[in-house]
């Protein structure tokens, strides 16, 4: 049974700011960082910070940021603290030239690059035995479920979450152009073209800085440079092929996602989504505040989806044991 969310504030928007200053760590005495490095291909590199608890791991946590996020963002950091307490290895991964990882990759990430994250679970995969969880949070929860669909059933991953998930792009990019969000959106767009700017200085035979000044919306960005340097020309086509929407039935692992219906950033309607009725592996949790990556508890235990989530896991975990049990009794 789930636990009821107590918001701290009711405000969608206080709960958003709050939570993204709210201050949160490892305690990297305890869990010493393991960096890593994972070759895509010969223009692309992913760091990753490994930490394992002291113990055998009961399983691996690998955690997508959301845009212009990084592998530091205070929600990874309190869920990957929650994580090893509990006995879970943890993978923070940064996409695509975030958390100065600029020198290593040429392209950019973008909201349905799938490919970086199944190399990285596969990488895992050889290494250990333990199953894996995938958690993205907003952008990397489009990420981590559009990933769960294309591979149905699979190994690599023992079940996805997905918190503040937009998987209707255009839909939720339509969203951040209300003058409610001008705040988020204006954040957005300045890191993203500055972000252009500092490529074009590394790598000006794929970037141009020409006209980015006039870029003032996601929709425009994306338009401009985002649909055309991955090959889907409009940013209309980007959001159609790359929105999780499309692969919600295609999911065939334990998925959780966990959304706000007051979520400044994403209309709620996108949930109504048919997938959530008929696919059995699709878990829905859909408290009536949290804002946008908010969900900052009244309680003691302040990181809600944290909690909530890693009682999942463990509920998965032990489904997994007593079935196993059961095949060996049987003689399977």
């Amino acid at each position: 049974m789930t636990a009821a969310f107590k918001p701290i504030f009711r405000n969608p928007h206080l709960l958003t700011i709050a939570a993204n200053y709210w201050p949160r760590k490892i305690d990297e005495r305890q869990f010493p960082a393991l960096r890593r490095e994972y070759k895509i291909d010969a223009s692309a590199t992913i760091l990753a910070f490994e930490h394992q608890p002291g113990s055998t791991a009961r399983g691996q946590v690998v955690f997508l940021h959301g845009l212009e996020g990084c592998a530091d963002a205070g929600y990874i950091q309190s869920f990957a603290q929650a994580a090893l307490v509990r006995g879970f290895g943890v993978h923070r991964l940064n996409m695509r030239t975030c958390g100065g990882t600029e020198d290593l990759c040429e392209t950019l990430y973008h909201s349905g690059l799938t490919s970086d994250t199944r190399i990285v679970l596969e990488h895992i995969h050889r290494r250990r035995s333990d199953p894996t969880f995938v958690v993205g949070f907003s952008l990397g929860g489009n990420v981590a479920l559009k990933l769960a669909g294309e591979l149905g059933a699979t190994e690599l991953m023992a079940g996805v979450c997905a918190v503040s998930t937009p998987i209707d792009l255009a839909a939720c990019v339509r969203r951040m152009e209300r003058r409610s969000n001008t705040l988020y959106a204006r954040r957005f767009v300045d890191r993203l073209r500055e972000r252009v700017k500092r490529k074009s200085r590394l790598s000006p035979h794929v970037y141009s800085a020409a006209g980015l000044d006039d870029v003032k919306t996601l929709w425009q960005f994306d338009d401009r440079v985002t649909a055309p340097l991955f090959g889907f020309g409009t940013a209309a086509n980007y959001y159609a092929t790359q929105s999780a929407a499309r692969y919600l039935d295609q999911i065939r692992v334990p998925a959780l996602v966990i959304c706000a219906k007051d979520d400044p950033l994403i209309p709620f309607e996108v949930y109504d989504h048919p997938a959530f009725q008929s696919n059995p592996a699709l878990k829905l949790i859909a408290p009536e505040h949290g804002g946008h990556l908010g969900f900052l508890s009244r309680g003691k235990d302040r990181f809600w989806v944290d909690g909530v989530a890693l009682n999942w896991m463990e509920r998965i975990l032990a489904s997994a044991e007593v079935n196993c049990a059961l095949s060996t009794d049987r003689g399977c």
